[in-house]
């Protein structure tokens, strides 16, 4: 620094300290800790719209839910959130004091209140992709009103056919708005309007008073989206450092966007406590059937070394525990894990380490962890070479159906947002050949709502192996014990034998 340059600083600070400041600390004056939780909530409204943070039981912002069911006064919210929590637990207490009048959320779950006051027409719902709410948090972060995304075109979201409001005869009283769609370079895309949340309440791992946060392990999700959206901005924190404590790369949330700091009180939850288990455990008890352990052994021959891949709940999540030794496969988790380990010991449990299916992991060496909305950025821009995941229907030509049933509502979570790049993406769907009544579950056109179209690239059920080509479907593979006229009958959907057709390897 030359010596005016210094001359005028330090007639810079003597002029600040005239006035009455310490220019040694005038950072000091910053001060955004709340002595209370039921303080740091008190300058919520009725009526606001509200962004909360979690997956499961991960990253909830409980302390500050509590203090919002301990203002019986507020009604009328609209809720932003993955899940609505479970009775009597996160969010599933707001809606037993039926403070909340709609929830934007990609999954109903479990939880029976939830589905019962939705099909009741107590709660209006709006059923989003996983990944959409994600980007919808994020964009609003940014200050940009809508985006244009590949997930849910051709589905019943994009059309508008899905009921926000049911009558309390059960009958729809009002259907969600039909999104504008466009073609980009021969793609087809829904545009969404971004989210701008009245508040955010969110969880971290640390913060200090200048609202400087930091994240554990899986602890983000969507709080950081959800946290630097909103008008006011509520961050719970396991633990409250001073000024400084927190190193600057390490900083997720910067203070600009925080509001309110308040103490973690509420005990971390687990929802599905599991333990590691051994190869034959883990087939035997997610089959529960001869069936099922075969899809699985085929299924597990599609993962190849040094794949970056996503697996859906149930039997895909399966298939890593038969990948052969020397096999590297690196899993990735919408819930923002970049190499997900295994099951932990018992001790080993994390209630910041859970998997798509809210079941307790680990993380490998070299794992990464970051929020939903950069988990499904990377999902949708085709940087996972497989996404193996479940289904209820599949048609000739790739359309996935396996969200809804009739007259059951469930969710759709990140199937949408999974299979929106099948051109750089390979779908893998895992099932069963027939339902429980004997029905094909592979037709020439689906039945159910869809999930997204011509976006399977193979098909893996008990008997057979198809892959999905534009042309129809093409028979890979097939057990001894099932004829090709056998399988015509069990399949609704005309199909041609590969030239490399060969018996069903497992």
């Amino acid at each position: 620094m030359n010596r005016s340059a210094l001359s005028w600083t330090r007639t810079v600070l003597r002029q600040a300290e005239s006035r009455g400041f310490r220019t040694s600390s005038m950072l000091q004056r910053i001060q955004k800790i709340s002595p209370s939780a039921a303080d740091a909530v008190s300058k919520i409204e009725s009526d606001s719209t509200v962004l909360v943070g979690g997956f499961g039981f991960s990253g909830v912002p409980s302390t500050l839910i509590n203090a919002v069911a301990a203002r019986p006064e507020l009604k009328g919210l609209t809720v932003v959130s993955n899940n609505a929590g479970m009775p009597g637990v996160g969010l599933g207490q707001l809606l037993e004091t039926r403070q909340i009048s709609k929830m934007i959320a990609s999954f109903i779950g479990e939880n029976r209140l939830f589905e019962k006051m939705y099909l009741t027409g107590e709660l209006d719902l709006e059923l989003i992709p996983q990944g959409t709410i994600a980007e919808k948090c994020a964009a609003g972060a940014a200050g940009v009103p809508a985006f244009y995304t590949p997930a849910a075109f051709g589905t019943i979201v994009q059309t508008g056919e899905l009921p926000v409001r049911f009558n309390s005869d059960g009958t729809p009283a009002l259907m969600s708005t039909p999104r504008e769609t466009r073609n980009f370079h021969g793609k087809d895309y829904v545009m969404e309007e971004s989210i701008f949340g009245d508040v955010a309440l969110v969880k971290v791992h640390k913060a200090d008073r200048l609202g400087n946060c930091t994240f554990r392990k899986a602890q983000n999700n969507f709080n950081e989206a959800m946290a630097k959206n909103a008008k006011l901005t509520i961050v719970e924190a396991d633990e409250i450092v001073e000024v400084g404590q927190l190193t600057p790369e390490t900083i997720n949330i910067q203070g600009i966007y925080v509001d309110v700091v308040v103490q973690s009180t509420e005990p971390k939850k687990i929802e599905k406590l599991t333990y590691a288990k051994d190869a034959k455990e883990i087939v035997k008890e997610t089959a529960n059937s001869i069936k099922r352990e075969r899809i699985i052994k085929r299924a597990a021959q599609e993962l190849k070394d040094g794949m970056y891949v996503n697996l859906g709940i149930g039997i895909p999540l399966a298939t890593p525990a038969l990948v052969p030794e020397g096999i590297e496969v690196i899993l990735q988790s919408e819930n923002g894990i970049l190499g997900m380990g295994k099951y932990p010991r018992p001790g080993e449990e994390d209630p910041d380490l859970i998997n798509p299916g809210k079941e307790t992991i680990t993380l490998n060496s070299g794992a990464s962890v970051f929020g939903s909305h950069e988990s499904f950025g990377m999902i949708r821009a085709g940087r996972i070479n497989l996404t193996m995941l479940g289904a209820l229907q599949v048609s000739m030509y790739g359309d996935l159906a396996n969200f809804m049933l009739p007259g059951k509502v469930k969710g759709i979570g990140g199937a949408m947002d999974l299979v929106a790049s099948p051109e750089k993406t390979r779908v893998v769907v895992t099932m069963e050949h027939v339902d429980r009544s004997g029905k094909p579950k592979i037709l020439k056109e689906c039945t159910f709502p869809l999930t997204g179209k011509k976006c399977v690239s193979r098909i893996i059920t008990d008997i057979a192996v198809f892959d999905c080509t534009p042309g129809g479907l093409v028979l890979k593979e097939l057990t001894k014990e099932v004829s090709i006229d056998v399988l015509k009958k069990m399949t609704d959907a005309p199909f041609e034998v590969a030239e490399d057709f060969k018996p069903y390897q497992v």
